[in-house]
């Protein structure tokens, strides 16, 4: 890029690694006074242009351009005109064009691209997850799908206004709702029946020469509906990491811990939890899986484990059954533990933003025996003086003990603890995704069993919820899912849907006599008094 331009003593240049230029070519007969005075310009402007440099993105492709900009303002009219009807492909810092998508380096997450991302909004993506080549899109492609995401945000959401408007009276499913799903059924029909083998050659052929650099093909291994479907989960997620970004909890050039050893178990993370820098970034973490401390490197687990005493939670075991037991942690008198068990959690929960003001709260933790110990299930935690009766605060199930039944395990204990203190209960708000799925479920069934056993004429919302300890709003929302709730004359009725209730049963003794249900003789538990 230099060829050419002569330098100006009164423009200093930079380049790529931040040195000043040099040029043989400057007046050797000035005065050493002179001398002094353009080198301290020389020197000012050098400063100037490193700052400007070192904020800038840290790409070498990006650096390589300033420098070539610098150039063209130092350069004479003529090599100007000659740059800007250059066409040719940006140079590597080789010297060499890139001969393919291929070279441009995009396995690294730390890296800056200024290009729009998957999100189709930002000028600018800081994560692999966010970079449309690695899902063999281009940015264009990308803006284009946010226009559309939004335009059928918008339709929803006007949708959803009309509807809630009498969603009491009318149960039934909408006309919108009724050709939305014919639509996606059509389309879903419409799917081909399997690759052919070109396609197969060309998706082998694509893993083949990018890698785990490069998204797998996705094209036709699902209908173009879930597809699509796919594509929005993607971007959501992407923009829910720049959000974390710009908020500050995950920055530019930092790695989230990516797995942690936790007992006999390796588990990917999910979310970003704000353990201590120097821990954070070593994308790895060893835990204790009985004192929940957290380490470096295998070598100083191995060393704790061989010292530590712990086999179980601290604090007082209140319910015991075969090998499950259920422990109450108070945070006020086991402080770290429990805010290691908050920090554990975050890495698999979206919403949680209590990490070390345990003190007001207990955490009820569920474990499994066995001949080494008590190895940890999941938790809830619960206020110690709740003013809108809420009985569960944060609740997690552990990924390794996920879909076996322990998440509804957890609810019910957490309802029954209710019942004990003779309160009526309900969750936190907001719910996750994963939590609002496992107490819509456990509602259900309530309700189901409850109608099953119910022999009387007339059943009442409050009865139910004073039997059961869950909320009535609760209740009155899974009965409205369940189209159980109907608007007649001026009235509330409850329905008695038999096929839903024959169906519930038909699954209870298809699942037969299992381990995984609270047995309230089990409990050894008084409400605690005061603080």
């Amino acid at each position: 890029f230099s060829g050419g331009c002569k330098h100006n003593p009164d423009s200093a240049g930079s380049s790529s690694d931040g040195t000043a230029d040099s040029d043989d070519s400057g007046d050797h007969e000035k005065t050493d006074s002179s001398h002094s005075e353009a080198n301290q310009r020389n020197n000012t402007r050098l400063t100037r242009a490193s700052l400007r440099l070192s904020q800038s993105s840290q790409g070498r492709n990006t650096q390589l351009i300033y420098w070539h900009l610098i150039q063209l303002v130092n350069a004479p009219p003529d090599v100007k005109q000659a740059a800007e009807r250059d066409e040719s492909p940006p140079r590597t810092p080789t010297g060499n064009a890139p001969s393919s998508e291929s070279d441009i380096d995009t396995s690294s997450p730390n890296a800056s691209h200024d290009e729009s991302g998957l999100i189709g909004k930002n000028n600018r993506h800081f994560a692999i997850s966010g970079c449309p080549l690695y899902h063999n899109l281009s940015a264009d492609e990308c803006k284009v799908k946010a226009i559309e995401r939004e335009k059928q945000e918008e339709e929803r959401s006007q949708g959803q206004n009309e509807e809630n408007r009498h969603a009491t009276r009318h149960q039934a499913p909408t006309q919108r709702q009724v050709r939305y799903k014919e639509k996606v059924i059509e389309m879903r029909k419409r799917r081909d029946s399997g690759l052919t083998k070109d396609q197969k050659e060309k998706y082998m052929e694509h893993r083949q020469t990018h890698g785990t650099t490069r998204e797998p093909l996705l094209e036709n291994i699902t209908s173009d509906y879930d597809l699509e479907l796919f594509r929005k989960a993607q971007a959501r997620a992407a923009e829910d990491l720049e959000k974390l970004r710009l908020q500050g909890q995950i920055t530019e050039g930092s790695n989230m811990i990516k797995t942690i050893l936790f007992g006999r178990y390796e588990l990917d993370t999910w979310y970003h939890s704000p353990y201590p820098e120097e821990y954070a970034r070593l994308g790895r973490l060893y835990i204790c899986e009985f004192c929940l401390k957290y380490m470096k490197s295998q070598t100083i687990l191995r060393r704790h484990m061989a010292k530590c005493v712990w086999k179980h939670p601290p604090g007082d075991e209140v319910y015991r059954k075969g090998a499950i037991s259920v422990f109450e942690v108070d945070g006020k008198k086991n402080k770290i533990y429990c805010q290691n068990l908050c920090l554990l959690a975050k890495l698999f929960l979206d919403h949680k933003t209590l990490y070390y003001d345990v003190e007001p709260f207990l955490f009820y933790v569920m474990t499994e025996a066995d001949n080494t110990g008590c190895h940890l299930v999941g938790y809830f935690s619960k206020e110690k003086n709740s003013f809108l009766n809420y009985n569960v605060s944060c609740i997690l199930t552990m990924p390794q003990y996920m879909r076996q039944g322990y998440g509804k395990m957890l609810i019910d204990f957490s309802y029954l603890l209710s019942k004990v203190e003779e309160r009526v209960g309900s969750p936190e708000r907001p719910l996750s995704d994963l939590g609002l799925i496992s107490y819509r479920s456990y509602w259900k069934e309530v309700l189901l069993r409850y109608m099953y056993n119910f022999k009387g004429k007339e059943i009442s919302i409050k009865e139910i919820s004073q039997e059961t300890a869950v909320n009535p709003v609760d209740i009155v929302s899974t009965l409205q899912s369940l189209q159980m709730l109907k608007y007649w004359k001026g009235k509330h009725l409850v329905l008695k849907r038999q096929d839903l209730i024959d169906e519930w049963k038909a699954k209870e003794t298809k699942r037969g006599n299992n381990n995984k249900t609270i047995d309230p003789s089990s409990l050894k538990w008084t409400p605690p008094k005061g603080t």
